[in-house]
């Protein structure tokens, strides 16, 4: 069975509609853009945990701050290249992204080293307009851009 991630989409209302995305830490993304942010989320087991607490709980892992207070926008779920399916929630508010505390992961690295290393899950988060954001954000996460608008309109 593949892998189930659920995550928030946060958005705020200046000039016209912004979004927050996350850039993957690690050695293997460090020079990567387009195609490899995402919205902040991660895995969960549907059986045992709710798609929206899931959402919000890896929202505060990825970025060190709590989802805003409020009701969040159900934007369903995709399925991205690999199988994974993600379930997407939105949910209005601000984030200095400078402020962003990601949790850690550990793997062997440089490759076959033996020697292990530790980087950020989340390097950067920032803040993109809609049309900006479909040009780096994950190809299968664009339907959820597209979702927002429509829930806002």
């Amino acid at each position: 069975m593949a892998a189930v991630s659920a995550g928030t989409l946060l958005f705020r209302r200046t000039a016209g509609l912004e979004v927050l995305l996350v850039h993957p830490g690690g050695p293997f993304w460090k020079n990567k853009s387009d195609g490899v942010w995402s919205i902040p989320k991660g895995e969960f087991d549907p059986t045992t945990e709710n798609p929206e607490a899931a959402a919000r709980r890896e929202f505060a892992e990825e970025l060190g701050h709590d989802v805003p207070a409020g009701p969040m926008i159900d934007l369903g779920d995709v399925t991205q290249k690999a199988g994974k399916r993600v379930v997407g929630f939105a949910i209005e508010g601000d984030l200095d992204p400078a402020s962003i505390v990601s949790n850690t992961f550990t793997i062997e690295w440089p490759p076959r080293s033996g020697r292990e290393a530790e980087f950020p899950e989340v390097d950067r988060a920032e803040w993109f307009t809609i049309e900006d954001a479909r040009t780096v954000i994950n190809s299968a996460q664009a339907t959820f851009l597209d979702r927002l608008v429509e829930a806002l309109d």
